[in-house]
């Protein structure tokens, strides 16, 4: 979209259920995103059958609204067909676009379809260097990532050919998206497989901090609609699958209003009225989001708890307040020491003049209590006018897809030991032991190279974990972690890690060399190696990264858990802090296993670690002393298998 040019900007809004698609339409949306029962971000939405989906396409497409299907989750090696037939149903229905995460899915599609692709906020695109990226794979969108500010949005969509699609309004992870490894690690529930069990919304403590220190508050954007609208962003999106009618409705409803006024260069874009609407419906506190401020956390609670009121107070059984902006039909919830203790409905009786008094239908204690408006008096009105947009079932035929089965013979191999440091005591420690050294010191690299230089030890240079402006990489040899440093580095001898989410066989490009997933386990690691003859390496020792977030708050040290378990956090040059797995993946006694799997590097992480304990790690694997498992386990405090075993649901 051109910059300036604002008569084609889009409003996009969720669409979990039946439900919420008609109030999208009722709403005015002009495009709506959902999800059929697979392969979508949101799992535990109702979502949508193929033929459910079918009418869902035509329905928006009678009321003049486009379509947008998401298939953006991690696809493994034994699924693709599966996908891809599911896109292929999806082509013949006619939905506008497909949302996509597996970059491995995306080659597949042009191949065989015609219909467009966007790139999910889940490839966590960032810089005009991820935005080329895409263009150069026939992508016609890119849904950014939501931690970028104004003027990285607007740099962006002034330099790109292809669509930019912005977060405006709802939810907030934590982490970036398509970066998070903290659910399935947890129990098993890939936030990259649309399973998330949402951590973030957990009670932690770190230092003296404790409450719900990764739990953000929701975006809240109109004020960024004018500056979005002038740079030539092309959709703004509402989040929320997950949410209700209600909210869709009045979400679209209200940023629909908003667009509009700032087309017309009104100064107000939101009226006092609709501003209190959307705190009902769905409020956990509001920030502009990474768009406008740096500090998002809202760390009090966690879930929705409406428009705050203010105190109350209950004396003989009766609730008395100010009446504020409360009418009849109106619902609040009475919280004390942060635990709600009820709702009800207020009725003509219960407001007197401008004050609110009533009895609660329901047992209270006298004393202080916060209240919190979370009904209002339009809700039954706007479902009933929701309930008369039908959606009608239409035929959809999933056709099979037959993928070459090819297999390599890789044969065993005598795996490298490649080790992550970011410091030279550790460098030095492990340098006898490895074949291979990723640097990830912030100063003395030149040091670094040349200690490895001398002992005949390749040195690969890793660069920033993320990073929100474009810097070349200075060395022949880097890791890149994101789409967007693949494309600035093209030149160079490239290892991709494991944050670029190495799934399947497709997903992996030319470079010299990927890490696999630590989200795959034994059987879907030989299936992908088997199909590849790219070099690859396995993960086979330290802590994970669990998380990756832009927040400013969380100081560095140990997260602990209401379980006690204890999660290092450390900040690095460029300001993002980063939570690791409270236990070493551990994959010793593996080893044999991997050889003879073909798996050509061992990742080992030693990185903040002490240098004695890194040579032990080393001089295990390079010996490959069982017997040391023992006292391995008994230096890391906790260690496992990982996902080896059992994979990812």
């Amino acid at each position: 979209m051109r910059a300036g040019d604002s008569r084609d900007m889009e409003l996009l809004a969720p669409v979990g259920t039946e439900e919420a698609l008609g109030a999208a339409i009722a709403g005015g949306a002009d495009a709506v995103y959902l999800g059929g029962k697979s392969f979508g971000a949101r799992h535990f939405a109702s979502n949508f059958t193929d033929r459910q989906l079918a009418g869902a396409v035509r329905l928006v497409h009678d009321h003049g609204m486009r379509a947008y299907v998401t298939v953006n989750t991690l696809i493994k090696e034994g699924e693709m067909a599966e996908a891809l037939s599911f896109v292929g149903m999806l082509d013949s229905v006619e939905a506008d676009a497909v949302i996509i995460q597996d970059r491995g899915l995306l080659p597949l599609i042009k191949e065989r379809f015609s219909i467009p692709v966007h790139a999910s906020t889940q490839m966590a695109i960032h810089s005009p260097a991820g935005a080329r990226w895409a263009e150069g794979q026939g992508m016609e969108r890119v849904i950014l990532a939501r931690e970028l500010g104004l003027e990285q949005v607007k740099e962006i969509a002034e330099s790109s050919k292809v669509g930019v699609e912005v977060f405006i309004h709802g939810a907030l992870c934590y982490c970036f998206s398509g970066q998070c490894l903290f659910s399935s690690f947890l129990g098993g529930r890939s936030g990259n497989r649309g399973m998330c069990a949402q951590p973030c919304r957990k009670r932690y403590t770190v230092g003296k901090k404790e409450g719900y220190l990764l739990s953000t508050a929701d975006t809240f954007g109109v004020g960024s609609i004018p500056e979005l609208m002038r740079c030539g962003v092309s959709s703004l999106k509402i989040e929320g699958r997950m949410r209700s009618p209600q909210y869709v409705y009045l979400t679209s409803l209200v940023y629909k209003r908003a667009i509009e006024r700032a087309r017309n260069g009104d100064d107000i874009l939101i009226t006092d009225r609709e501003r209190e609407l959307l705190e009902v419906v769905f409020n956990r506190g509001f920030s502009g989001g990474y768009l406008t401020e740096s500090d998002v956390m809202q760390t009090a609670f966690p879930e929705s708890r409406g428009r705050p009121l203010g105190p109350a107070t209950m004396v003989h059984g009766y609730l008395r307040m100010d009446r504020g902006v409360l009418e009849p039909g109106d619902g609040i919830s009475l919280y004390q020491g942060g635990e709600k203790i009820g709702g009800f409905d207020l009725r003509p009786v219960d407001l007197k003049g401008e004050y609110v008094l009533a009895s609660p239908p329901f047992s209270s204690n006298e004393g202080e209590y916060a209240v919190y408006k979370t009904k209002d008096r339009e809700f039954p009105a706007i479902m009933e006018m929701i309930s008369r947009i039908r959606l009608q079932e239409r035929e959809a035929v999933r056709r099979p897809i037959e993928l070459p089965s090819k297999r390599t013979r890789r044969g065993e191999r005598e795996s490298e030991l490649s080790f992550y440091v970011s410091s030279l005591s550790v460098l030095e420690a492990v340098l006898p032991y490895a074949d291979r050294v990723y640097y990830d010191g912030s100063k003395q690299e030149d040091e670094a190279l040349g200690m490895c230089d001398r002992e005949g030890k390749e040195f690969v240079r890793v660069l920033p974990r993320l990073s929100l402006g474009e810097v070349e990489a200075e060395h022949d040899k880097v890791m890149v972690h994101t789409v967007d440093q693949y494309e600035l580095n093209r030149d160079r001898e490239l290892y991709g890690s494991y944050h670029m989410n190495f799934f399947n066989s497709h997903t992996i490009p030319r470079m010299h060399q990927c890490t696999l997933s630590p989200e795959l386990d034994r059987e879907e690691l030989l299936e992908v190696l088997s199909r590849t003859e790219e070099r690859c390496e396995v993960m086979v020792f330290g802590r994970v990264e669990l998380m990756l977030s832009r927040d400013p708050t969380l100081p560095e040290g140990t997260l602990i858990d209401d379980r006690g378990t204890r999660y290092p956090v450390h900040r690095d040059p460029e300001g993002f802090v980063h939570i690791s797995h409270s236990t070493d993946l551990l994959l010793l006694d593996k080893v044999p296993e991997l050889r003879s799997m073909g798996v050509d590097s061992l990742g080992i992480d030693v990185r903040r670690r002490h240098p004695d304990m890194a040579a032990f790690v080393g001089r295990s694997f390079r010996e490959l002393d069982i017997d040391d498992m023992g006292e391995l386990r008994r230096k890391c405090g906790r260690s496992g298998l990982g996902h080896y075993r059992k994979g990812v649901f």
